[in-house]
C-alpha cells in the first residue's frame, strides 16, 4: 500500500507589492469540457463579488458597485475560501487570501502551492490542490478571521497531476489518483493520512462535490464515482462515452448536476447537455438544453430550490428540475454570445448566492444580478475597468 506523508504547516506570507509583478500560472484543463471546480450554493448575507480582468482584480458590493481594484498581471483564478468572507486568488506562489470585508484588500497570507489548481470547500474545511506536486493542503476556513494564519495540513499524492480533493467532516480526505499523463480514480485517506480504500474505475476523473448526507461524487469520462459509507460505487453514464467534468452540489439534494459530453471527438468548449446524477438512487439522467443552445463550464449553478441553473449562449438563464431534467423556466439576461477559443478566454459566467444569480457580461463589461424567483434583472453594474473573466461570490 502506498505511503502517504502528512505534515503540518503555517500559511506563508507574501509581500503585497509582489503580486502585481509576477505572471500567473495557468491551472485549467485544455479538454473539451474545460476546467472548473464544483461548488455548493453560497449564502447571500453580505454579498461581495470578486471579478478578474486582464490586469486586475475587482471587488463589488451587493449593489454591484466597485469597492476595490487591485493590479494583477496575467490570467487569474479566484475561488471562495469557504467562510463567506475571503476569496483565494491563485498566484505563482500558491493561493493568496483576499479579504472582501468592509475595506477589501489582498492580505499577506499565502497557502504555498506549485501550480495551484482546484480549491474545494466542504463545510468548515477547504482543500487546495497543487498540480505541480500533487500536494493537498487542507485547513479550517473559519480560522481565516484570526490574527494568525490558520494551521494547515499537507498530504502528498503518489504523483503530480491535475487533481482535486475534498475533506469530509470526519477527517476523511478524498483525493484523486493520477500522473502528468492520465488520471484514473480516487483514494480515501483517514485523518492520519493512511489509505482506507481506493477506486481506479474513474478515467480522467475531474469535478467533485458532496451531496445530501455527505456523499461525495466525482466525474468520469464514462459516468460518476460515488463515495458513501466508506466505499466507492461506480455509476455508469447512459452512453459509452459520457464525460462529466464539473459538478455542482448542495447539501439538501442527493443529485449532483454536471456538464455532459457524449462525443469524444467534439471540438470547442460549448456543450448542450447536463448530467443529473442521483447518488441516493443511482439514477443517471441526461437533460438536453433547448435546441441550438450551448454553455460552458462557467455557466452551471444551483438555484435556491436546488434546481439546475444554466446560462446559455443565447444569453438566457435556463432552469431545470434536478430530479427529472424537465425545463422549468427561461429568463433573458444578456445578448447572445459565442464560445471561447480557449477556456481561459473571457466569456459569460454565472454564480448563485441565495435567490440571486450573478451573470457576467464581457461584451458590455458588466455584471447583472437576476432574481431567480422572478426572472427579473434587479441590478446591473456600471461599465467595469476591464472585461470580467473569472468570478467568485463571498
Amino acid at each position: 500500500m502506498p505511503i502517504t506523508r502528512t505534515k503540518t504547516l503555517r500559511a506563508a506570507a507574501l509581500p503585497a507589492a509582489l503580486l502585481g509583478t509576477v505572471a500567473l500560472a495557468l491551472t485549467g484543463c485544455a479538454t473539451n469540457a474545460a476546467d472548473a471546480e464544483s461548488t455548493s450554493t453560497p449564502k447571500a448575507d453580505s454579498t461581495r463579488i470578486t471579478l478578474t480582468y486582464d490586469g486586475g482584480l475587482l471587488v463589488l458590493d451587493q449593489d454591484l458597485q466597485v469597492v476595490a481594484d487591485d493590479a494583477v498581471d496575467g490570467f487569474t483564478r479566484v475561488n471562495p475560501a469557504g467562510d463567506g468572507r475571503h476569496v483565494l486568488v491563485t498566484v505563482p506562489e500558491g493561493f493568496r487570501v483576499l479579504d472582501t470585508a468592509a475595506d477589501p484588500a489582498l492580505t499577506d497570507e499565502v497557502f504555498p502551492a506549485d501550480t495551484g489548481g482546484h480549491a474545494v470547500v466542504h463545510g468548515d474545511r477547504t482543500a487546495l490542490f497543487a498540480d505541480g506536486t500533487g500536494d493537498v493542503t487542507t485547513f479550517d476556513n473559519t480560522d481565516l478571521d484570526g490574527d494568525a494564519p490558520p494551521d494547515a495540513r499537507t498530504t502528498e499524492s503518489e504523483a503530480a497531476h491535475h487533481g482535486v480533493a475534498i475533506e469530509l467532516e470526519d477527517g476523511t480526505l478524498l483525493t484523486t489518483i493520477g500522473t502528468e499523463e492520465s488520471r484514473s480514480g480516487v483514494r480515501a485517506l483517514d485523518a492520519d493520512g493512511e489509505e482506507l480504500t481506493r477506486s481506479e474505475s474513474c478515467p480522467d476523473v475531474h469535478g467533485e462535490g458532496a451531496v445530501q448526507d455527505e456523499v461525495a461524487v466525482f466525474g468520469c469520462t464514462d459516468g460518476a464515482l460515488v463515495y458513501a459509507d466508506g466505499a466507492f460505487e461506480k455509476l455508469d453514464a447512459p452512453t459509452e462515452y459520457g464525460r462529466t467534468g464539473n459538478l455542482f452540489t448542495t447539501d439538501t439534494s442527493s443529485v449532483a448536476v454536471g456538464d455532459y459530453n457524449d462525443d469524444p471527438d467534439s471540438e470547442g468548449y460549448l456543450l448542450d447537455q447536463i448530467a443529473l446524477i442521483d447518488a441516493a438512487s443511482g439514477k443517471y439522467t441526461v437533460a438536453d438544453m433547448p435546441d441550438g443552445v450551448g454553455f460552458t463550464f462557467r455557466d452551471l449553478a444551483r438555484g435556491p430550490g436546488d434546481e439546475a441553473v444554466v446560462l446559455g449562449d443565447d444569453g438566457a438563464l435556463h432552469t431545470f428540475d434536478e430530479t427529472n431534467g424537465e425545463q422549468l423556466d427561461s429568463f433573458p439576461v444578456i445578448d447572445a454570445w459565442e464560445g471561447p477559443a480557449e477556456w481561459q478566454d473571457a466569456h459569460p459566467a454565472v454564480k448563485v448566492a441565495g435567490d440571486i444569480a450573478y451573470v457576467t457580461d464581457p461584451a458590455e463589461r458588466k455584471v447583472h444580478a437576476v432574481d431567480l424567483t422572478t426572472g427579473k434583472v434587479v441590478a446591473s453594474s456600471d461599465a467595469l475597468p476591464g472585461v470580467p473573466n473569472e468570478i467568485a461570490v463571498a
